[in-house]
């Protein structure tokens, strides 16, 4: 009998989060949810899996996921991160308590989660992570700059997560999504895309099903860009 792979999704209650669980679940894989609203729950519960009520920004919460995850399938084969909105304003009007909040929305909502999970893949000698950055890590914009700040942190902690882990076959590659269609449409926006419409979220969670898939079992260490051509630095 083929093994049944698992899944957490941690922020999946909405967007695309909610997509890349919805996609993973078609694709087999047994789902489990941790959101802060009700909805990742309800999601959990229509896709056949469990869902979580919680926060990725508390270790407690996160813990109590992977616990439950461990208990009802024995295994975590993937983890998708995804995360909130952290606070906007002119690059040094932000106050400290903001860059902090920052730091928590868009980097240690990886870090925490890794370091519970990672320790259950590498004895599974297997495992994937797969983390929603920006199309905007390398090339900031004022519009995001705590975001931009802290996903850059995220690439370096990506490969240095890699240089530890890749040999017990523990990947972790971040996504980079442009303007997607979870986000509100502005003419502007849309004009600015070499292929002139918003992405899909559904188009964000098939590039993660991918890179958690056997198919990408030699990617490791990257930074995926989904973004229909905006950006075009190496």
């Amino acid at each position: 009998m083929a093994l049944e792979k698992v899944a957490l999704v941690t922020a999946g209650g909405s967007g695309m989060g909610a997509a890349a669980a919805r996609r993973l679940a078609a694709d087999g894989f047994r789902v489990a949810i941790l959101s802060s609203s009700g909805k990742g729950e309800a999601l959990a519960g229509e896709l056949g899996g469990i869902g979580f009520i919680g926060s990725n920004r508390s270790n407690d919460d996160l813990k109590r996921a992977v616990d439950g995850v461990m208990a009802r399938w024995g295994r975590i084969d993937a983890l998708v991160n995804s995360a909130g909105h952290g606070p906007r304003a002119g690059v040094l009007e932000l106050t400290d308590e903001q860059w902090h909040t920052g730091l928590d929305v868009y980097l240690m909502n990886v870090i925490r989660p890794t370091r519970l999970v990672a320790p259950h893949m590498q004895a599974q000698k297997s495992g994937a992570i797969v983390n929603i950055s920006t199309a905007w890590a390398f090339e900031p914009s004022a519009m995001f700059p705590t975001s931009a700040v802290f996903r850059a942190g995220l690439a370096a902690f990506t490969k240095l997560f890699t240089d530890s882990y890749a040999a017990d076959n523990v990947r972790m590659n971040n996504v980079l999504p442009g303007w997607i269609d979870s986000l509100p449409a502005t003419d502007a926006r849309r004009d600015s895309v070499p292929m002139k419409r918003y992405g899909k979220a559904e188009e964000i969670a098939a590039t993660i099903a991918f890179l958690v898939s056997d198919g990408a079992g030699y990617i490791t260490g990257q930074n995926i860009r989904v973004d229909g051509g905006l950006m075009r630095s190496v």
